[in-house]
């Protein structure tokens, strides 16, 4: 392997430093990562890592998390990725974590094998991986997803790239667009890359990603990208780069349909739709350099990532329920009163996860307690109130299948405008969509969102 360039050993520095302090932290669960060989083609001699949580979702989602350069598959289990394994733990999701032996222990995103489909390089040995995975745990085939840091969040783009018919969204942090590293000297580095020199149309990009893959034309995976603005390492030019990339291949305009700041020195915007799990979204992070993930923001990439979408698992967990058009409850929830909404088909009630109060709290469905965070008043003015003050609202006033609800304070918009039925549903005024608990979930902490109203028992509510 060639001699690495003076700046490519000084990131290599600085990775191991950010992360060395975290290494070693020890497990919450009994369960443990754990090596598995002999686990399919691996032409670049990459090390397999798995975790599967001691309570695992009957079909559960899989992800694949790939390391920063000089990282290995423990340091990213225990230090910045530690998040991801905790939640892991509490919705039963499985993860596998690539590793790379070679020298530089960084993923080759450069060579013309790493960058085609099925041609040998690190990519191969990954799907390898997944492939096991989906063998051995009965994986969701719709939830496997992929996220990765510095050169794991090139890895992230690659994949998503070469295998859109497997990954259904990726999240990455610090990285560069799918292709921008490849290299024709056999070399893992590309300093022109890096350093945010190289500046393409959307549709170059796009058609460099579509190469890796030629001809497929089926859905892409969706894409979260994080970078920061001051980032020497891989220069911040190729953040929009990637969302130029990510854009294309969706057939999306490059202006945002959704602009926030979820904190202070972020800035979010999102492209093809406006709800937590948008078709693109990128995060963009003021005076922060090549640090990425920090401290909370892997709680929106689990959220973003459907990771947090199959409810709290159990240690013998059955199917979900199959629809139930025909069935119809009985009473049905009326305006003007208060009290509990009970869903029909997994008798658990209307909840705000943690009792929360802050604007965004997450809305799933529970065992009924009585407690303030389940009582929900019907309003003259079509709401649906909680704690008094906050109102259930649909995220981003976003219309789209699939988009959040939440709570946040009353401002008398269509978004938090409801209409209760007199067959139960109870559909948001805005979308002309119903409230819906995702997958039929029945478990404890299935999330709710709006779904195109079908007449289904997960989208029928009672007065508890």
């Amino acid at each position: 392997m060639r001699r690495m360039s003076r700046a490519v050993l000084a990131a290599l520095v600085l990775c191991l430093t950010s992360a060395g302090t975290l290494i070693g932290l020890p497990s919450a669960s009994a369960a443990a990562l754990t090596q598995v060989t002999n686990f399919g083609t691996n032409p670049t001699n990459l090390n397999m890592y798995i975790y599967v949580p001691d309570r695992v979702a009957a079909q559960p989602a899989l992800l694949v998390l790939t390391h920063y350069c000089g990282g290995s598959a423990g340091a990213i289990f225990n230090g910045n990725g530690r998040d991801y394994v905790t939640a892991a733990d509490r919705y039963g999701y499985v993860i596998v974590v690539p590793e790379v032996t070679r020298t530089e222990k960084c993923f080759d995103v450069s060579t013309s094998n790493a960058l085609r489909r099925d041609g040998g390089g690190d990519s191969t040995g990954v799907m390898a991986m997944v492939a096991w995975a989906r063998q051995r745990h009965n994986i969701d085939p719709a939830r496997i997803v992929v996220s990765g840091f510095s050169s794991g969040a090139m890895m992230a783009n690659v994949l998503a790239a070469q295998y859109p018919d497997v990954f259904s969204a990726a999240s990455a942090f610090s990285g560069v667009p799918a292709g921008c590293f490849a290299t024709t000297n056999g070399s893992l580095w590309n300093s022109q890359c890096s350093g945010g020199q190289l500046i393409k149309t959307a549709q170059q990009w796009g058609d460099q990603a579509r190469a890796m893959y030629s001809g497929y034309s089926g859905r892409r995976p969706r894409m979260q990208l994080w970078h920061g603005t001051t980032d020497t390492t891989l220069h911040y030019n190729n953040f929009g780069e990637e969302i130029k990339q990510w854009t294309n291949l969706h057939g999306l305009s490059q202006t945002p349909a959704y602009t926030d700041q979820p904190q202070s020195n972020w800035t979010r915007t999102r492209y093809g739709a406006t709800s937590a799990q948008a078709t693109v979204e990128g995060i963009s992070i003021s005076g922060i350099g090549h640090q990425l993930p920090m401290s909370g923001q892997l709680a929106y990439a689990i959220t973003f990532l459907g990771l947090d979408g199959g409810g709290t698992p159990s240690p013998s967990p059955s199917p979900s329920p199959s629809p139930s058009p025909s069935s119809s409850p009985s009473p049905s929830p009326s305006t003007g009163t208060s009290g509990a909404l009970k869903g029909v088909a997994s008798g658990r009630c209307l909840d705000v996860s943690g009792a929360s109060q802050s604007n965004g709290a997450v809305i799933q469905i529970w065992d009924c307690n009585g407690r303030s965070n389940q009582q929900w008043t019907s309003t003259g003015s079509s709401e649906l109130r909680v704690y008094g003050g906050k109102c259930l609202d649909v995220s981003g006033a976003g219309t789209a299948d699939g988009t959040a609800v939440s709570i946040w304070d009353c401002n008398g918009q269509n978004n938090q405008k409801w209409r209760l039925n007199s067959d139960g549903s109870i559909t948001a005024v805005g979308a002309g969509k119903c409230l819906d608990v995702v997958g039929y979930g029945t478990a404890n902490g299935s999330r709710v969102h709006i779904w195109t109203c079908h007449g289904g028992t997960n989208q029928k509510w009672t007065r508890s």
